[in-house]
């Protein structure tokens, strides 16, 4: 068969081997592929994986070949699974391969906003250690985590990774999903909100969840709450984060995934000096990436034997 793969530069460059998939075909690799490049790149595939390029009704009008699509991610917003139904095209997603590391992630974000690693390290890089007149100049304010509340918004894998880590820390834990089930931990969004010293984001990006994070919940959070997002950007919305932010609302945010990625140059919260902001790498440990790459070939070896997992459409 042919596999084409879109946009291999996003989870390799030259670091991760793509010799996996060599065993079910010809492996064509392109690094990224422009969104008026896909039909013709995609034209003569029997699969194509990928991970972010837009795979709709324009650009695949003409892979008439094609019987497969998999995903290099959990989220799929970015396929038209509707379509590919009806032209009897497989999609498959890799879910849970990254919990460990966005987990990971998550309190390294909120540790950055609690210890002020990054300022008190550049704090005595500058110097400025040599100069002071105690030996811990406690210059940046630093807090505990044991005895906070932290609201987890998305109770999934990962949710639920980031719980058992905060227990961990002695943090009280409430957490919020859709569907609730008997966690005692679950709670209403409103009073998540309301009672959470740092709310982190778990969710996956859909219709209901996008922008809920906007002026009116960041208005109803704890007044000096955290925020974290390591989900997807579509959640929140930026502007009234900066406003949060800069009006004191929230102390700090701690955030990876942005709307528009890579990040649009008038993005509201870049600058934001109580915003920390890493490029969407929360998932991308090398660990975790062979951990994908194995998924990956997994879920096409396990269409060709006719007995498919991980479908989403």
């Amino acid at each position: 068969m042919k596999i084409v793969l879109t946009d291999a530069q996003t989870v390799t460059q030259g670091d991760l081997s793509l010799d996996g998939l060599r065993e079910f075909g010809e492996v064509i690799v392109h690094p990224l592929t422009a969104y008026e490049d896909i039909a013709e790149t995609v034209r003569d595939a029997d699969a194509i994986i990928l991970n972010k390029t837009p795979l709709n009704p324009e650009t695949l009008r003409l892979a008439s070949h094609l019987r497969y699509i998999g995903l290099f991610a959990t989220g799929y917003n970015n396929i038209d699974t509707a379509y590919c139904r009806e032209h009897n095209i497989t999609v498959c997603n890799a879910g849970s391969y990254s919990t460990n590391a966005v987990c990971q992630h998550t309190f390294a974000l909120i540790l950055e906003c609690l210890n002020r690693v990054g300022d008190y390290s550049r704090f005595t890089a500058e110097g400025n250690w040599k100069e002071s007149k105690t030996f811990s100049p406690f210059v940046f304010p630093i807090n505990e985590l044991a005895g906070k509340t932290i609201g987890i918004v998305g109770f999934g894998s990962i949710g639920r990774a980031v719980a058992k880590v905060a227990e961990a820390f002695e943090m009280k834990v409430l957490a919020y999903k859709r569907n609730r089930d008997g966690d005692k931990r679950l709670c209403d969004l409103d009073y998540l909100l309301a009672n959470s010293d740092i709310v982190t984001v778990h969710c996956p990006l859909n219709d209901s969840s996008y922008r809920m994070f906007n002026e009116e919940t960041f208005r109803k959070m704890k007044d000096g709450a955290i925020f974290i997002n390591t989900a997807r950007g579509g959640v929140m919305d930026e502007a009234a984060l900066k406003i949060a932010l800069e009006s004191g609302k929230l102390s700090y945010a701690g955030i990876d995934t942005l709307e528009q990625e890579p990040m649009a140059k008038d993005c509201p919260i870049c600058g934001v000096k109580n915003c920390f902001i890493t490029p969407h790498i929360a998932w991308a440990p090398m660990e975790t990436r062979e951990r994908l790459m194995g998924i990956v070939c997994d879920n096409l070896r396990a269409f060709l034997s006719g007995n498919p997992k991980n479908v989403v459409n």
